[in-house]
Formats: C-alpha cells, structure tokens, sequence
C-alpha cells in the first residue's frame, strides 16, 4: 500500500461523531450493572460459540451472540456479578529454514529459534448496559515493545418483525474494516489466528486486507440481519489524527495512515443453516483515497485512490460435534491508481488475493488446517521497484496441527482457563516476485495462547 500528500486541514464530522459516541459509551460503564466476560455472561461454555472450544473461530451461536451486540445474558451465580474483564497471554518458539537477516528483526532477537513473548492483552468484552455491548482489546506487544489499543467493536443491537419476518439490526463503531465481521472469511479474523513478529512475511497486501492497521483509522456502520437469511452493512472509516495513532496504535512517524476523507463501507452476506449443515456465501468492499503518511499538516495535491472488492463463502459441517469439518474461502481485488505518490503517476494497476482453508476439528479439542493464499499484482518498475519481475506475486501453503485442552462444560475451571495450543508450519513457493530461494522463508512455529 502507497500513501500520497495530505489536503489542507479540515473538520472531520465522521471521526468527531465516533469520538463522542464512545465517550458516552465509556463514561456509561460506571454507571452501568457490571455484567462477566462472555462465557461467564451468557453460562455458556467457549465450546458453544467456538470450533474449537477456543479462539477467533466462529459456530452459529458465536455469530449470533456477536450479531446481538454481546449483549446476550443466562450466566448464574458469583460469576455473573464480576465485570467482563479478561486477559490472555501468547507466546511462540518460531524457526526458519534459513537464518534471518538481523536488520529485519528487533534488536536483541537472534538471526534463528527466537522464542518470543507475542502479546499479553487485557479485554473489555460483555453487555455494557440494555442492548449495547463490546469487545474491546488493549494489547502489550513484547516482540516490538509497545503498548496499543487492539481490536474494538462497540455495537447497539436489538430486534423487531416486519411483516412476520425477524430482524435484527445495529450498529457498530469499531477501529479496522471487517473486525466487526460476522464469518472468519474476512481480513481481521481470519486464518491463520496466531502467528509471531519474527515470522518473514510478504510485503504486500490489499488496503482492506491490513493495511489500513488497527487503531489507525475508526468507523461507523449500521448493519442488519433479515431472517436470519440476508445480511446488509454498510458505512464509513476516516483516519484518525496523528497523535491519537500514536498514543493508542503506537504508530511509528513513517507508518502513519490518512484518509483523504471518509472512506465507505459495504458488506451483504446469504447464511443458511439446516441439520448441522451452515452455509454462508458474501461479497464486501472500500473504497479510499489515501495520502502520505508524512502528509499531516501540509498540503496536497491529491490522493492514491484504493477500491477493494471481495467475495467470500463460508461452509460448516456441525452435526455431530465430535466431527467438525469447515472450508472457508475469499477473494479480494483491489484496483489501485497512484496517481500522486509515484512520480509521474501510474494509471491503474491490479492486486488479486485469494485465501482458502479448509479443517478438521475432533471432539471441539484437536484440529487440523491446511490453507493456500496466492497474492498477485500488476507488472510495474515504478510501484514494485525493489521486487523480482516488479510484480509482488507470492504464494505459500500453512498446515497447523491444534490441541485445545479447555473451554468444554466440565473442564478443569470453566470459564476461568481456556488454552490453545498449536504447531504451524508456512511453506512459500513464491515470496515477493520470485521463485527462487524462497524455501529459505519457510517457517515452523510452536504457540502457546492462554486466556482467563
């Protein structure tokens, strides 16, 4: 992704109305009825909302219970009363078929075998009050060494009937495209659901698909659910300033993100569900003009324009618990004209990312997944100047093996300790433009993810 110069300063209604709203919402908590974290919440166990018992990975229950605002109740008891506060803790051993070199790594990080402590986390997430509800996520990164606001999604959800026909609408304010999304088909949750600083990575990626980071911009959407059938969203992002990305993102001077004004939203979605059977296809998208990051405060003479349009599609086998199969699956182009931010400009080039996985998981406690992603772009010197061929072309293959020993009804301090548990291996046969020496990317990860 490629910013461009900054327009003259402006009022930002969007951004002002987010701010105000999560204030209230904020300031309301004192207030407010404490109410648990969400298994304590709602008495269910992390099994009856997730795949594998725990993590991002969403059954039919899970959606509904994020689709109603995380204002779903039932829990009983001390726990009950507690707040809906939660923490987690991740961990990794990462290797690579090759030696890093140390310039790409934080300091004090060895050129191999980095053992790292990823991220530790503390969560608001449970009803608010009435029908208003959050998941809200402060983060510690050990591997950079910083603190940020992570993932939020504040959403106000209720119901009524048309015409005898259910429906469930809402509204959701939330800091990343798609972190609010319903099915991991989409960026924010989607697969893989671990992974470690030190990992290489490709350099390349759609704007809906990452680059706009988290807690750099913020978004309004209001979105509703027809009979439990047709889903319609749709709304807008804008950026916000300079020092809030760097007091709640940690955002370093040269990565800033700016919209040259708001930037819409859409997402639509067809789910059916029948005899453990659920199927879900979906298409979503932006559209944004983007500036340079170093373009706060100081004129312009216009944006990079970035459209991104995707589809998705979602199956899950559900059955019989004890055999959980899932495919998963999304494209994403995004078209992208650099008018300002390359000399001369550019026209139009194309980026094309295609993701897809599928996974067996036993008894909601071990799991396999084996996914394909393959990113490919344009030929253009003057974009990818640094790359093979000057295209971004890369694909890759991950397999991961799961244990998830907790999150069932009758596990060792239900809801308390929910632990997951994998081995990941990433295997390239392209990485930025090239086909050769890519192996020595490949990369094998032991995680270890903890939350209570």
């Amino acid at each position: 992704m490629q910013n461009t110069l900054k327009s003259p300063l402006r009022p930002q209604p969007l951004l002002a109305a987010w701010l105000v709203m999560m204030s209230a919402i904020v300031l309301s908590i004192s207030d407010a009825k404490a109410v648990p974290s969400f298994s304590r919440q709602t008495g269910m166990s992390c099994s009856q909302c997730h795949t594998q018992s725990f993590g991002p990975n969403l059954t039919p229950v899970g959606r509904d219970f994020k689709l109603g605002g995380y204002t779903m109740t039932g829990g009983s008891g001390p726990n009950a009363k507690l707040p809906p506060i939660s923490a987690m803790i991740v961990g990794s051993l990462t290797h690579t078929d090759k030696a890093q070199d140390p310039a790409n790594l934080q300091p004090g990080y060895s050129k191999n075998n980095n053992l790292t402590f990823d991220e530790a986390s503390l969560f608001y997430a449970g009803r608010i009050f009435d029908k208003v509800g959050a998941f809200s996520q402060f983060t510690y990164d050990g591997y950079a060494d910083s603190v940020a606001w992570d993932n939020a999604d504040f959403r106000f959800a209720d119901q009524t009937e048309i015409a005898d026909t259910p429906v469930t609408y809402g509204i959701s304010l939330n800091n990343s495209p798609t972190v609010q999304d319903l099915w991991n088909t989409t960026p924010a949750w989607g697969f893989p659901y671990t992974g470690s600083g030190v990992q290489p990575g490709i350099a390349t990626a759609a704007l809906i698909d990452g680059g706009l980071g988290t807690a750099q911009v913020g978004g309004a959407t209001a979105y509703t659910m027809i009979n439990n059938l047709v889903y319609l969203e749709v709304g807008a992002y804008d950026s916000f300033s300079r020092n809030l990305q760097r007091g709640w993102a940690g955002v370093l001077s040269d990565s800033y993100i700016k919209l040259d004004g708001p930037a819409p939203y859409w997402r639509t979605a067809l789910q059916y569900d029948t005899k453990g059977h659920f199927f879900a296809v979906g298409h979503y998208g932006m559209s944004a003009d983007v500036l340079l990051p170093n373009s706060f405060g100081t004129p312009s003479s216009g944006a990079d324009h970035y459209t991104d349009v995707a589809f998705d599609a979602t199956y899950q086998y559900m059955a019989n618990p004890k055999h959980i199969f899932e495919a998963k699956t999304t494209y994403i182009y995004e078209d992208q004209n650099f008018a300002v931010s390359r000399t001369g400009g550019t026209g139009s080039t194309g980026l094309n990312t295609f993701k897809f996985n599928a996974a067996y998981t036993f008894d909601q406690t071990y799991g396999v997944t084996f996914a394909y992603n393959k990113l490919t772009g344009s030929r253009n010197s003057n974009v990818y100047p640094d790359f093979a061929s000057y295209k971004p072309n890369s694909e890759y293959f991950t397999a991961e093996l799961v244990y998830v020993p907790f999150g069932k009804a009758k596990s060792l301090l239900n809801p308390w300790l929910n632990l997951r548990t994998s081995l990941q291996y990433i295997g390239y046969s392209q990485f930025d433009g090239t086909s050769q020496y890519v192996n020595g990317n490949n990369t094998f990860m032991v995680n270890g993810w903890l939350a209570f």
